[in-house]
């Protein structure tokens, strides 16, 4: 046993409890695949201790170090996919494990057996390239091509060196692990292109652990009698660690601010950040002399949708009609939930009023047809007010106050107009279970 890599296992154990406790307030795919590969790097150390046994143990632990800290290293990378969910990018990630499992077990089982050897450095060069291959009509993207290139590169270098008398088998040990590591900064590099602490420590640690598996070989033959500390080599993994806890600590303040701003329904700007943009939008029209619209809709039926099918109906009712409007209105106007049943949208830079009360009228007939929520088709409707700046006001509150009025006017007048045709269609649900129909149809 290695005794003396005992306190390294307990501050890598430390530190990945440390991560793990961060990573749970911040659970996401990403944090459990980065706190999996931090417990393979926990295991790397413990089997480590054991790596001097003799016989078939000594190989066992070696053979299971070295898998531990490569599998680490290609999971940290996939965790940065950007196209992770794509079954190719599944493919690609089996891949990679598998040629590198091979590959390893061959090494530290038999170093001297050849063409299994140079069968599993050739497999780094066709798998990733074959699988790239095979999904190229369906996926084609340039950091899948990056990874071939390396891996392609590995697999010369493997062949042309991993048979050298002497510290052949080193080499490839290094040649592996430094593509591991390199791919990882790559991919973060991509991933994370963003002036932060985390970004900036996370990609320098990875580049520095890749540089391990160079500069510690070349320090031993250029200086072969300066003895460095083997916790020296292993400092650019606690800094890869800090970089990734405050990764998760940035995303969650990211988030934080998102969810303070925008309706976690639907996902529009809420009532805060829907007056910072009327404050905004109402400084640019008085500097432009430009008129600005502003829009309140209240959707017509809706507490009956909730009574009748219940809230996750509503809920998938609000978020339709959320990208009904997105999609119908400018990039450069904002829609947003104000209310329960509310919405409001800012109209910025627009000709005349009949301009704005065309777009109001196409958000209306937007809602008067039936919507498809899978199990269920509702038809709601939708009542809009609409307040035009300078005409109507000359502040945000008191373009709202116009607004709203103008809305509940219209709520009235179409509740008499309902009242006076008696014969119209009135339900606004519409659902594919007729019990259901006919519920909806008797509690009117």
């Amino acid at each position: 046993m290695i005794l003396s890599k005992l306190p390294e296992v307990g501050a890598v154990t430390l530190l990945t409890c440390a991560f793990a406790s961060v990573a749970k307030r911040n659970h996401t795919p990403t944090s459990r695949l980065w706190l999996t590969a931090w417990v393979m790097i926990a295991l790397h150390f413990a089997a480590s201790i054991f790596t001097d046994a003799p016989g078939n143990w000594g190989i066992l632990a070696n053979l299971f170090a070295l898998g531990a800290l490569t599998w680490a290293g290609v999971i940290f990378m996939w965790s940065s996919i950007p196209y992770r969910n794509q079954n190719s990018s599944r493919w690609f990630l089996v891949g990679l494990m598998f040629t590198n499992s091979l590959y390893v077990s061959i090494l530290i089982a038999s170093p001297d057996a050849n063409w299994p050897l140079n069968l599993a450095a050739v497999l780094f060069g066709v798998v990733p390239f074959g699988l790239t291959l095979c999904s190229l009509r369906q996926f084609n993207h340039p950091l899948r091509w990056t990874s071939v290139a390396y891996y392609a590169l590995l697999a010369v270098f493997l062949l042309r060196f991993q048979h050298r008398p002497g510290n052949g088998a080193d080499l490839a040990v290094y040649a592996v692990l430094f593509t591991v590591y390199l791919g990882c900064c790559i991919h973060f590099l991509y991933m994370y292109r963003r002036a932060t602490a985390g970004a900036f420590i996370t990609i320098g640690g990875f580049l520095a652990w890749a540089s391990v598996f160079v500069v510690a070989p070349a320090m031993a033959a250029l200086f072969p009698h300066l003895q460095i500390e083997s916790g020296v080599w292993n400092l650019p993994k606690y800094l890869v660690a800090v970089g990734m806890i405050l990764l998760l600590l940035e995303n969650q303040i990211e988030d934080n601010k998102y969810l303070a701003l925008h309706d976690p329904l639907t996902g529009l700007p809420n009532r805060r950040l829907f007056e910072d943009r009327m404050a905004s939008a109402l400084s640019r029209s008085r500097r432009s002399e430009k008129q600005m619209a502003l829009l309140v809709i209240d959707l017509d039926y809706f507490k009956q949708v909730n009574d009748t099918l219940g809230h996750h109906v509503g809920d998938l009712v609000l978020q339709q009609v959320a990208s009904i409007f997105t999609e119908r209105v400018r990039r450069s106007d904002t829609v947003s939930r104000t209310g329960g049943d509310e919405f409001s949208v800012i109209l910025e830079e627009f000709a005349n009023r009949e301009e704005a009360e065309n777009v109001g009228a196409s958000l209306r007939q937007l809602l008067e047809a039936p919507l498809d929520l899978g199990d269920h088709k509702v038809q709601i409707g939708a009542s809009v007010g609409i307040a035009i700046f300078p005409e109507d006001a000359f502040d945000a509150e008191s373009l709202c106050i116009a607004a709203d009025r103008r809305m509940y006017e219209a709520k009235q007048y179409s509740r008499k107009l309902n009242q006076v045709a008696p014969s119209a269609n009135l339900s606004p649900i519409s659902d594919r279970d007729p019990e259901i129909q006919e519920d909806s149809q008797t509690a009117q």
